[in-house]
């Protein structure tokens, strides 16, 4: 029998409470983004209160204003990341049932989408507020990659969005129909990619090392817009690579393609992810190399 490691016992909500016969209950997922936001926030403030860290020893914004950003903020994240979805996932069946794309608590958010709706909602916020667009793009890249930690390890615990099947020793065998679909007979247990924590260690812990260490001690943030690229070029590529592991969304699994390709000819080709994050990559590259000291 292949080796494997168990999924271990834990629950997507982390307490419930009933209350006048209805049932509250604080999910880690929420929890996730509640931390995610709360900390980025601090690192936020953090960078502003160092004058000495910008261009012309001038941060962009005062610290207080942080509170506004972050509701914008929020906002496209939860618009975006739906919207996203919708459209990059599975458009024909929201086109049937348009009513549904408002049902946000049956799952559904795509990152590549809720990145849009930040930038547009940042975008806004920078006009109406007067705050040049680079410097705070630097100071939102800096912020956001312990959300995406957090975010990734919450998947992992409600048992979704998980890899590949492998025969490695670290393979999980994650809880749920679907999740044993690979296993041989049908339905037996097998492992798969715990891809959910290759993202949380390179998009969040890697990623976010390295953009806190050059905004705080190397001295980028002087020179508006090269962390944020960096952060583009870093989340594509790591989404991009974690792609060969992670298991691709049903609708693009068929028996000609069982791969999930989204873009193919032939044999050859790349996931709805990968696509989304070649351009990520790219343009996030170009603008580094633009921008070298």
């Amino acid at each position: 029998m292949q080796a494997m490691i168990p999924f271990p016992p834990l629950s997507p909500e982390l307490f419930s409470i009933s209350l006048f016969g209805m049932t509250f209950a604080l999910r880690w997922y929420a929890l996730a983004y509640i931390a995610g936001i709360l900390i980025g926030w601090w690192i936020a403030v953090r960078a502003l209160k160092r004058p000495a860290l910008w261009q012309g020893n001038s941060p962009p914004m005062k610290p207080g204003q942080v509170e506004d950003l972050m509701t914008w903020v929020i906002l496209g994240v939860i618009l975006g990341g739906r919207l996203g979805y919708v459209l990059f996932y599975q458009p024909g069946y929201y086109l049937t049932a348009p009513l549904e794309i408002l049902a946000i608590w049956q799952g559904g958010m795509a990152f590549h989408g809720g990145l849009l709706g930040v930038i547009v909602a940042a975008w806004i916020w920078s006009a109406r507020n007067g705050v040049e667009r680079l410097p705070l793009a630097d100071l939102m890249a800096l912020a956001t990659p312990p959300g995406l930690l957090l975010g990734r390890i919450a998947n992992f615990i409600n048992a979704e969005l998980w890899g590949r099947q492998t025969d490695m020793a670290w393979g999980v065998a994650f809880p749920g129909e679907l999740a044993q679909l690979c296993g041989q007979p049908l339905g037996e247990l097998c492992a798969r990619h715990p891809s959910q924590l290759y993202e949380a260690g390179l998009e969040g812990l890697l990623l976010g090392a390295a953009l806190l260490w050059l905004g705080f001690a190397r001295g980028w943030l002087k020179t508006p817009g090269r962390i944020a690229a960096l952060f583009f070029a870093g989340y594509g590529a790591a989404r991009f690579i974690v792609e060969f592991f992670r298991q691709p969304d049903a609708q693009f699994v068929t028996d000609d393609n069982p791969l999930g390709l989204a873009f193919h000819v032939g044999g050859w080709g790349v996931t709805m992810g990968q696509a989304l994050s070649l351009p990520m990559i790219l343009i996030g590259l170009w603008i580094v190399m633009r921008k070298r000291a």
